[in-house]
């Protein structure tokens, strides 16, 4: 019998069917069915093998096959073999509890998937007709998979049929766009059926499209530009960067926003670059300024001061987990003391990430060390390098191919297998990281040997003497990996920025593509020109128009989140926050073991119980993931920055800057507050609403003083940078 499937194979006895439009007409052979090629798919079609089915971890209802299909000669085994066969019947397969479940003709959990007599039903019919076989032997193997078309603007509303076809090893092609599934990774702008059908919605942008089929990945990309004449780009670039966004702009039909006054660009460049507030003096000396390059200036001056390699240093050890729960006091200090020294010296990130990668000996010497005593087990090792150093999640391919990436389990364990040569040794007293022996990896399911390799490599025969990582560390950090440095530019812009060219940052992926691949690639070569010289990037990020670009949108851009045409309202982070409490009361924080005065960013230790850093999400460093630090707003900060004592008594503090203020006269105090809170001078508005509240209270001037003071603490100007 015959399944109607459309394909192209290896000539063999067959018969012409002209049951469809010539371009899908086929030869296809008799009995050509087996599990791998054609019972697999439906499989993962209909979602049996997926987390919330038969493919979790206890299975369901008593069948269980594995997730995604990750392993399809177990999976066959439980079809066709457990329960003593009894899911299928080789002498009536339409009686096939397979089939009659499926079909919906006995009581199914997942309801009914498929009609009788359909061309699924017929394949799986046909299948089980044959004797229910693994896998046919001679049939080409799958090479790559194609979408038609790739790319296509268009409109609100409108629909787009997509064509999926599976490239064979014999170089025959077969369309599988009914066997695909198909994900979008924003539904607001295309939303597919799963069919293969694109909706695009009402939302401007790009969403990339991705069909799967028996492992392999295609991507259709949808772009949605603003609908309307077209509008004028913005003439003035200040460089290359612009020049990429502003193309980008152009095709969205998005219009960037106006270039921010320079007292938004003060406070928005320090807080980005040394996490705290402009004082008083350089909020009024930049304002006074008439340097044309002052903006540059500043740039430069903040990159040489103390407080940016403390900000970054809380930046890196949120990544890199320096955490005293699972060290202890003195090596978390340690560790954190080795960063923040990296950071200072102004260490290439390449270099970087070869000192940690390769760390060994007594960790007293070699404080980097401690990082592989955090990521406790060779696997978590090699998984938490590589989202962290390469933007690349291989986690899930511990267990499973992930369903919408391409690593798989034989990935993950060749990166693995760098690490397992890693263990400890005390001697006098003194623990040092030491390199040992030649331990052999094998995969969980198939029980190969796996060799150590680096991601989109081919496994080596053998794996080299001496310390693995070391060969990890060169290809990791060579100028022509495709992730490290790219991944090290998306971050920096990330940062500066408010979301990556890649969102988020470390989930590099085909199906996760840059919102505009020439702007990331045009930072990934100026970083790798600049020999991974951190600050290089920062200087060329900051100078951008796009950088410098007001929060305050127009009629064009104020839906846009992709393409950089507005500077985005970010809360600041849970440490920089409290410092610039602190800075407008002029009344330190206090924290439990550590020297007077200590800044919030300074703190290494991010176990330091303190109920304002938790409540504004500061990280309890237990995974690589950005997504750690809570970056959102919410009910319980407004409250608490409305009615914490805490700030209270910051406020009414004998020492503190409001009773500096009270000796001044109203103008001054006003001009003082909103210089330290907001690096700009009141305007006529806002000054004479201040004054009146001053002047109205005269018997309560201090008092008065503290709720203006407490007034502009809870403006979203003072919680935001912008």
């Amino acid at each position: 019998m015959t399944h109607g499937k459309f394909v192209s194979r290896p000539p063999v006895v067959c018969r012409v069917r002209f049951l469809f439009p010539l371009c899908l007409l086929v030869a296809t052979p008799l009995g050509a069915v087996d599990y791998v090629r054609d019972v697999l798919p439906l499989m993962s079609r209909f979602g049996c093998n997926g987390s919330a089915c038969h493919g979790k971890a206890d299975g369901q209802n008593g069948f269980k096959i594995s997730i995604f299909g990750a392993d399809p000669a177990a999976d066959h085994e439980a079809i066709t073999r457990q329960s003593r066969g009894r899911r299928i019947m080789l002498t009536a397969p339409e009686h096939s509890l397979l089939l009659r479940k499926a079909a919906g003709e006995v009581p199914h959990a997942g309801g009914s998937r498929m009609k009788t007599g359909s061309r699924e039903y017929t394949i799986l019919r046909d299948w089980v007709a044959q004797g229910a076989p693994f896998a046919t032997e001679g049939r080409a193997e799958i090479a790559s998979l194609t979408v038609e078309p790739v790319e296509r603007v268009m409109s609100f509303g409108q629909k787009q049929p997509l064509r999926i076809k599976a490239v064979l090893s014999d170089g025959t092609q077969q369309d599988v766009t009914w066997l695909a599934q198909f994900q979008s990774n924003d539904n607001a702008i295309a939303e597919v059926s799963e069919r293969g059908e694109v909706t695009t919605g009402s939302a401007v942008g790009q969403a990339a499209v991705m069909a799967r089929y028996l492992g392999r990945i295609a991507i259709f990309h949808a772009i949605v530009p603003r609908p309307g004449e077209a509008v004028a780009a913005n003439a003035e670039t200040f460089n290359d960067l612009d020049e990429h966004v502003q193309a980008k702009l152009r095709k969205m039909n998005l219009q960037a926003s106006a270039v921010a006054d320079d007292a938004t660009f003060l406070r928005r460049a320090t807080l980005d670059l040394i996490g705290r507030l402009p004082t008083v003096n350089e909020a009024r000396a930049f304002l006074q300024s008439t340097a044309q390059d002052k903006r540059a200036r500043l740039v430069d001056a903040l990159l040489e001061k103390p407080e940016f390699a403390d900000f970054w240093a809380l930046k890196w050890a949120d990544l890199l987990r320096v955490d005293r729960l699972v060290l202890d006091h003195h090596a978390a200090h340690d560790y954190h003391s080795w960063i923040r020294t990296a950071v200072a010296e102004n260490r290439p990130l390449d270099v970087f990430a070869r000192d940690l990668l390769t760390a060994q000996g007594p960790l007293v010497e070699q404080p980097a060390g401690y990082f592989f005593k955090v990521a406790k087990k060779p696997g978590e090792m090699a998984a938490s390098l590589s989202q962290v150093f390469l933007g690349v999640r291989i986690n899930c391919a511990e267990c499973h191919q992930h369903p919408t990436d391409r690593w798989t389990q034989r990935d993950y364990h060749g990166m693995r297998a760098f690490f397992e040569q890693v263990s400890y040794k005390k001697a006098g007293g003194a623990e040092a990281l030491i390199i040992q022996g030649n331990p052999q990896v094998k995969h969980p399911r198939t029980k190969e040997i796996v060799q150590s390799y680096a991601l989109g490599t081919t496994m080596p025969d053998t794996t080299p003497d001496g310390d693995r990582r070391a060969a990890l560390a060169q290809w990791m950090t060579a100028p022509e990996n495709p992730w490290f440095a790219r991944n090290m530019a998306n971050r920096l812009w990330a940062h500066f920025m408010g979301r990556g060219v890649v969102e988020p940052v470390d989930d590099f992926r085909a199906t996760n593509p840059p919102s505009n691949p020439a702007l990331l690639d045009a930072l990934t070569r100026h970083l790798i020109e600049q020999k991974f010289d951190a600050r290089a990037l920062i200087r060329l990020i900051t100078a951008s128009r796009t950088y410098q670009l007001s929060a305050t949108p127009n009629a064009t851009n104020e839906n846009d989140t992709q393409n950089f045409c507005r500077a985005v309202f970010r809360r600041l982070p849970a440490e920089s926050l409290l410092d610039a409490v602190c800075d407008v009361t002029g009344v330190p924080e206090k924290f439990s073991g550590v020297p007077a005065n200590t800044r919030a960013v300074e703190l290494w230790d991010s176990q330091q119980q303190h109920y304002f850093l938790k409540l504004f999400g500061r990280p309890s460093r237990t995974t690589p993931c950005v997504c750690e630090r809570s970056t959102g707003a919410s009910i319980s900060q407004a409250l608490h920055l409305m009615n914490s004592p805490n700030l209270q008594n910051k406020l009414a503090h004998a020492g503190g800057r409001l009773t500096q203020l009270a000796s001044m006269s109203d103008a001054q105090i006003i001009e003082e507050l909103w210089l330290v809170c907001f690096s700009r001078f009141p305007d006529e508005t806002e000054r004479q609403q201040a004054m009146e509240h001053l002047s109205t209270r005269q018997d309560k001037r201090r008092q008065s003083i503290e709720d203006l003071a407490w007034s502009l603490l809870n403006t979203v100007e003072f919680v935001f940078n912008h």
